[in-house]
């Protein structure tokens, strides 16, 4: 028998991303190789999807946030990322839309949340700010 733990709060110190990037990635990736607004999916599979894509998105949007609100309110990063967390809720504040063009939304834009949180993982700054609250 698996036992699940529950994910670290939002205010855990350096929390790790609750969930594993893979999957959803492939799955991404997937669907942005689908050639064509027709439909490839029966339309509970693209609800499914859907949910799936902006539920992690989510997650990634807090983690990224968090990681964010540890930068200098002064950081070229942390402007570039409160853009892309600004557009992330907005579009994640609508419900998932169960087609092609709406799945094909969400991977981009969890591709675009990983690729702000790689940033601001390998950002000296951030680096910096968590060794300062280490302390």
């Amino acid at each position: 028998m698996t036992t699940l733990s529950a994910p670290a709060g939002r205010d855990a110190p350096h929390a790790a991303l609750p969930l594993d990037r893979g999957p959803y990635l492939t799955l991404a990736q997937a669907v942005l190789a689908w050639s064509g607004p027709y439909e490839v999916l029966q339309p509970r599979d693209y609800e499914q999807i859907a949910l799936q894509l902006a539920g992690h998105a989510r997650s990634v949007a807090d983690d990224v946030r968090r990681c964010c609100m540890a930068l200098p309110k002064t950081s070229a990063i942390r402007a570039l990322t409160e853009i892309v967390l600004g557009e992330a809720e907005r579009r994640l504040a609508a419900p998932p839309r169960p087609t092609v063009t709406g799945v094909q939304n969400l991977a981009r834009l969890l591709r675009a949340l990983y690729e702000r949180h790689d940033r601001l993982h390998h950002a000296p700054q951030l680096s910096h700010a968590a060794r300062s609250s280490d302390g």
